[in-house]
């Protein structure tokens, strides 16, 4: 019997040409190498009134995660900024985490003017840039992360630093235990979902299977919220498909009537719940309610469950398991997942407005000090 095209290496590898797979069966050892990295980062910051992560996409979406697990472990509040200036509340007294994997992300590079002038605490995760140069001439602290992948698959390294910066903080604690919890989950999800595997064992390309061609409606809960969100961005990065996400309960307000008169459009949406085997008894009720009342306006709906017990695990599981999805939909979509081009050209067409050129001008206005040398 043939192999089926998510089971055949070299059919993978003719579509997938830059390797995006080889990311998602080694991230474990990303984790780890960002952990690790994370250990040498210093702080002489006061404990801030808030925390605000600013970034954008692939980066971005660690302060998402960020976000959603300190509800329950830090005590000051957390924004994620994903606009070129800052909100007005933020001042002496706020934290600003700026992610830029790239460093050259002009929104970003404009909230972090905004910090300056604002006198903000300021941290800096990069791999390199224009951030990391500014950092580096206005004494700013800064991690530098390893360069050369696509932002999106250094997800650990723009998460797990920021986690431990809050820690050495001291604003949250066990940051180490629950990586420690959630690293073989994410071995195993590796395992489970690598090349050779079947595609009745590997629940993400069972998922491909079942989604591909439609538009996946993603729906999270809690600190799942996130998750559900980075699942929509790798659809549409990676895919290049169409894709949407919301959470449990403020969909039941809004959401849930838009099914209503879209039973003729049941073959363009599939819907998938992210759950959890500690989830709430009201969530729980509201999915299942949920899955009943939409039914008959979605071509199927499936589930991705969480592992672990605590939340930074649980997370981390479901995100393992949305990267490979996200993959496998691109193998059959026939979509290299690793370009951009859209965005790329967007990049490319934006750069006549010199937002870099007026950000750095500004800054040196502010600070009086040079930056015109890069």
């Amino acid at each position: 019997m043939d192999k089926h095209y998510l089971e055949d290496y070299t059919s993978i590898k003719a579509v997938d040409k830059a390797g995006m797979l080889d990311y998602c069966l080694s991230m474990h050892m990303h984790y780890l190498k960002a952990a690790e990295l994370a250990g040498s980062m210093v702080t002489s910051y006061s404990k801030p009134s808030n925390i605000i992560v600013t970034g954008m996409g692939g980066s971005a979406i660690g302060g998402e995660l960020l976000k959603d697990w300190a509800k329950d472990n830090v005590n000051v509040p957390v924004e994620v900024n994903r606009e070129y200036h800052l909100p007005a509340y933020a001042g002496e007294e706020t934290l600003v985490l700026v992610t830029s994997y790239t460093g050259d992300t002009e929104e970003t590079l404009s909230a972090l003017r905004d910090a300056i002038k604002k006198r903000c605490m300021i941290y800096c995760i990069t791999s390199g840039g224009t951030l990391m140069e500014i950092a580096k001439r206005l004494d700013i602290p800064y991690l530098q992360v390893p360069s050369g992948m696509p932002p999106r698959v250094a997800l650990p390294y723009m998460l797990i630093p920021l986690l431990v910066f809050l820690e050495k903080m001291g604003l949250t604690s066990r940051v180490s235990d629950e990586l420690d919890e959630a690293l073989p989950f994410i071995r195993d999800i590796e395992l489970q979902n690598a090349i050779e595997v079947p595609v009745k064992d590997s629940l993400a390309k069972t998922l491909a299977v079942n989604i591909e061609g439609h538009i996946p409606m993603i729906y999270g809960f809690g600190v799942f919220s996130s998750v559900a969100r980075r699942l929509k961005q790798q659809i549409n990065e990676n895919a290049k498909m169409m894709s949407k996400w919301d959470n449990l309960p403020e969909l039941n307000h809004n959401e849930i009537v838009g099914y209503e008169k879209s039973e003729n459009m049941k073959d363009v949406f599939a819907a998938i719940f992210i759950r959890d085997k500690d989830e709430p008894v009201e969530i729980r009720s509201r999915i299942e309610i949920t899955k009943e009342l939409i039914e008959k306006s979605v071509t199927g709906i499936y589930e991705i469950w969480s592992q672990g017990r605590c939340n930074l695990a649980k997370m981390l599981s479901v995100v393992a398991v949305a990267d490979f999805l996200s993959n496998y939909l691109a193998v059959l979509h026939g979509a290299d997942p690793t370009p951009v081009q859209t965005i790329d050209k967007l990049k490319s067409s934006l750069k006549k407005n010199c937002i870099r050129e007026q950000v750095i001008k500004e800054i040196e206005e502010i600070t009086g000090t040079s930056l015109t040398q890069f």
